[in-house]
């Protein structure tokens, strides 16, 4: 029923995967409602006009959180296990943008059988919204 994602072995250096999402009211929301995070900066309108920002922007985590449907579906894929992410935030996302989180294998670790990945987060206008690496151990 279910296919594993690519083995150590199987991964190159240069493998890549993506998965575009539009950000939408209704995800934020959500996202509030599992984080926890009801800052007004995201959800109350009023509020966020009088930041920088002019509007309601999205959780840095929400977007973020689209690393997870390329690396438990696409690549390594199922079966996959991170061990670590870090992500620098560089712009922000607001509500309608299609984010897209692209990542590319830049190492094989080969002492854990593990990959380093380089990730890139952009927007529909291709700005970087944020950008980091992960280290993953594949499938079996």
């Amino acid at each position: 029923m279910y296919q594993k994602g690519k083995s150590f072995l199987e991964i190159q250096i240069g493998d890549s995967a993506s998965f575009t999402k539009t950000i939408t009211e209704t995800d934020v929301y959500l996202f509030a409602g599992i984080s926890g995070d009801f800052n007004p900066l995201h959800v109350d309108e009023e509020y966020a006009k009088t930041t920088s920002f002019g509007t309601r922007i999205a959780h840095g985590g929400l977007a973020a959180s689209l690393l997870a449907p390329v690396l438990g579906m696409k690549l390594p894929g199922l079966g996959t296990v991170a061990l670590e992410t870090t992500t620098k935030f560089r712009k922000p996302v607001y509500f309608g943008d299609t984010i897209t989180c692209y990542v590319e294998v830049i190492e094989k670790v080969e002492r854990l059988k593990a990959v380093r990945m380089k990730i890139v987060w952009t927007n529909q206008k291709s700005e970087v919204v944020s950008k980091g690496e992960t280290l993953v151990i594949p499938p079996g």
